[in-house]
């Protein structure tokens, strides 16, 4: 008797071969039907309720295939295609996903009947590359249209990304925020330059874009309430410094044997942070923003000076400061000099809400802008950043990629009408093939009419005979 090699640990499970294949494939159009609903302008919304009991409202596609932990792993790459798709386009989320689930759907039966993988791929490949030619050849260029023209192309492309938001009736007043922001960055359009802070209450259009850099009030002392509330042409120094006395960290240990050797440790303390100050104060600026805490004598001390502090801001926002302002993050208060200061024409601290907001507007590096969002519930709130990230992206991927074609299923039921007749020019599977292909490209304008509610037969039909009429624009 042969005796048994054991290989895998036990309780590892293995299979493949065709059952594996169409267990991948189902388990892959059971995530792509959680999304379904969600695609377009009439698409619904999805609640979806985690571990911590923390409800997210949301029809963005990526956002909700995150909430889901997924752990089987053919779906998980699912997820990391509207993971992608999020990074680098913003928007299309639901479409790729789609997409992907309809082209597996569609050669199921092909695997089913032992056609192999191999051929299917090949087919796939040779219908991408028939894609991309006839898109490029129907693209439209935006390069060389004037800039009010171009402007009016990039708001249609934000209220596009928009119409299926749940901010869609305000997509006009946003598209306009939308394409200001983008165009306020430098040629390389870094996201991190823009902020975007959210305050509950009001309403949506009570929103606003701060050309510059704008951030919550942090935490304050008692003297904060003495400093001036507004500057024009202000200086900025940008810390990294505890400006406290705080209690000794390290285990240090001094001994000593009278009162009077007591207060001279005191006083050195005192007297450190007041060169500290004094420092600070000699470099002539008005407005001191620290990472670290400044504490209540050192808010005192800047009050009487008519100097403005901020302590404890968030990284993010002193990276965007020193963008907008120029000058530089000093760790040290010995080197604090005129050249290390940030610059803006005028500083001020405004109510905003429930919320007191610093804002540093009239910057000379101005490549930043901050936008202030309004709204009710907080899940409001934070579906409309998503809304806005993704309307943000498209316009920056617009300017970047100076071609669009058109939308709403046009360019899927033209590729379609593409692929389909090219597939009977062709003997072999690879005709079958590519005509399944062609038939999952019809996904994207059938699930747009199931979810308005619209007989999708009788509008495909439609709609294909105009694509076969030489002559459709």
């Amino acid at each position: 008797m042969q005796p048994q090699i054991v290989l895998l640990k036990e309780g590892t499970d293995t299979s493949q071969g065709k059952p594996q294949l169409i267990s991948n494939i189902n388990a892959c159009q059971s995530i792509v039907d959680a999304v379904r609903t969600t695609l377009g302008p009439r698409g619904m919304d999805k609640l979806i309720v985690d571990a911590q009991g923390k409800a997210t409202i949301s029809n963005d596609g990526a956002t909700i295939m995150k909430l889901l932990e997924i752990i089987h792993p053919a779906a998980k790459t699912l997820v990391d295609i509207a993971k992608s798709q999020d990074a680098e386009v913003g928007d299309g989320t639901t479409s790729v996903v789609l997409l992907a689930g309809e082209f597996l759907k569609q050669v199921k039966p092909f695997i089913e009947e032992g056609v192999h993988p191999r051929i299917v791929i090949k087919a796939i490949r040779k219908a991408l590359q028939l894609c991309m030619e006839k898109i490029n050849e129907m693209a439209v260029c935006i390069e060389n249209q004037s800039k009010d023209q171009q402007r009016s192309l990039l708001e249609k492309c934000a209220a596009t990304a928009m119409s299926s938001k749940l901010i869609h009736q305000q997509k006009d007043f946003f598209s306009k925020i939308v394409v200001d922001t983008v165009l306020s960055l430098d040629e390389l359009l870094p996201l991190n330059m823009i902020g975007i802070k959210k305050v509950a209450g009001g309403s949506l259009e009570e929103s606003q874009l701060i050309s510059g850099v704008a951030f919550k009030k942090t935490f304050s002392y008692a003297g904060f309430e003495m400093a001036p509330k507004s500057y024009e042409n202000c200086k900025i120094a940008l810390l990294n410094i505890e400006l406290e006395l705080k209690a000794e960290r390290d285990n240090a240990e001094i001994r000593v044997d009278n009162v009077k050797e007591y207060q001279k440790v005191v006083d050195a303390e005192w007297q450190i942070l007041y060169n500290k100050l004094a420092k600070i104060h000699e470099s002539g600026a008005n407005v001191v923003l620290s990472k670290l805490p400044i504490g209540d004598v050192a808010t005192q001390y800047f009050a009487d000076r008519d100097i403005f502090c901020a302590g404890r801001v968030p990284e993010e926002d002193l990276k965007r400061t020193m963008k907008a302002c120029g000058g530089a993050v000093m760790t040290t208060a010995n080197d604090i000099k005129a050249n290390v200061l940030g610059l803006c024409e005028r500083f001020e601290e405004r109510q905003v809400g429930g919320d007191r907001f610093n804002l540093f507007q009239g910057c000379p590096n101005a490549k930043t802008s901050t936008l202030i969002l309004r709204g009710g519930a907080e899940q409001f709130l934070e579906e409309t950043e998503r809304s806005l990230h993704d309307a943000i992206m498209i316009v920056r991927r617009t300017i970047q990629h100076d071609s669009v074609v058109a939308g709403g299923g046009a360019i899927e039921m033209e590729l379609s009408k593409v692929l389909r007749d090219y597939s009977r020019t062709i003997a072999g599977k690879e005709q079958l093939l590519i005509a399944a292909i062609a038939k999952g490209l019809e996904i994207i304008p059938r699930q747009l009419c199931d979810n308005a509610g619209f007989d999708a037969t009788n509008i495909l039909n439609k709609l294909r005979q105009k694509h076969a009429q030489e002559n459709h624009s």
